[in-house]
């Protein structure tokens, strides 16, 4: 008899625990999947071959061209500062070290929109450096530069944020004793540092990109929308939709759609590669 109040409370924990999942299963369904698959449906309104045409579009084709440059030269800045910003980071302490951390985070607390006024006010024609710009013949916004700038901008912090934890967490004991050993700082640099922070690198790389292409608000304000010129794929998309071209801005909207898909798989792969890989190296220790 002294059992049942436990044994009742267990079936109403039960009960409790199939009504969340129930309620958040039919979030997913309502507010995820629902969306994804209506953006495919749509993209496909008019069978393949409409679905072709819209994404072969010249206008369609300059807009992945330049999402792709965009990105690329986003992503190796990204790259590059991220490497060497973690490292500076986490490996020295320096006055201004957490002032340059909570500013790191400034793109990820700012509004893209804003970001890109920002950019606008400073690099405008009448921001503060716009007149020098205009005396040597250098344009930034409604141009190239300013959207990769803008890019820049608002994926700056995904890579350094990946790696600085990483290198916290390893300490330098393994690279003092490679200096120590005769190693050079690259040497190092290259064998001991970054095989170690390879998944973490990959990962921060893969959250920059999809970011990098996906980004609206902030190149939407430095590009000026200018059709087959300055508009990359979700630019591209939101023309195309103001302009009544319903499967066409779908069918953009799917290349997007299907990049994020991608990147959630390499996620999760990655996820589970370091996981295997720490559970391994704890085992041996």
């Amino acid at each position: 008899m002294a059992k049942r109040p436990a044994v009742g409370l267990r079936r109403q924990g039960g009960v409790a625990n199939v009504i969340m999942i129930v309620v958040a299963l039919v979030f997913m369904v309502l507010f995820l999947l629902l969306p994804l698959v209506t953006v495919f449906a749509q993209a496909f309104a008019s069978g393949l071959s409409g679905y072709i045409a819209s994404i072969t579009d010249p206008n369609t084709l300059s807009a992945i061209w330049l999402t792709l440059i965009v990105a690329a030269v986003a992503l190796v800045v990204n790259v590059v500062f991220g490497l060497a910003g973690s490292w500076a980071l986490a490996r020295f302490r320096f006055p201004g070290r957490l002032a340059i951390l909570t500013v790191l985070d400034l793109p990820f607390s700012v509004s893209p929109v804003v970001a890109g006024l920002m950019l606008v006010l400073l690099y405008g024609r009448q921001g503060w450096l716009g007149p020098w710009l205009e005396a040597h013949n250098l344009k930034i916004i409604f141009a190239l530069p300013g959207m990769i700038i803008a890019t820049i901008f608002v994926t700056l912090p995904f890579v350094a944020r990946e790696l600085i934890p990483l290198m916290e967490e390893q300490g330098a004991d393994e690279e003092e004793a490679a200096i120590l050993l005769g190693a050079s700082g690259w040497q190092m640099f290259w064998r001991i540092t970054i095989p170690k922070l390879r998944w973490g690198l990959l990962y921060g790389v893969l959250l920059s990109n999809a970011r990098a292409m996906g980004e609206f608000g902030a190149v939407s304000v430095v590009s000026g929308n200018i059709l087959g010129l300055t508009d990359t794929m979700s630019l591209d998309v939101k023309a195309l939709y103001d302009g009544y071209n319903i499967v066409g801005s779908f069918a953009v909207a799917s290349l997007l759609a299907s990049l994020a898909l991608v990147t959630l798989v390499a996620k999760t792969v990655l996820e589970r590669q370091f996981l295997t890989r720490s559970t391994k190296e704890e085992v041996s220790a």
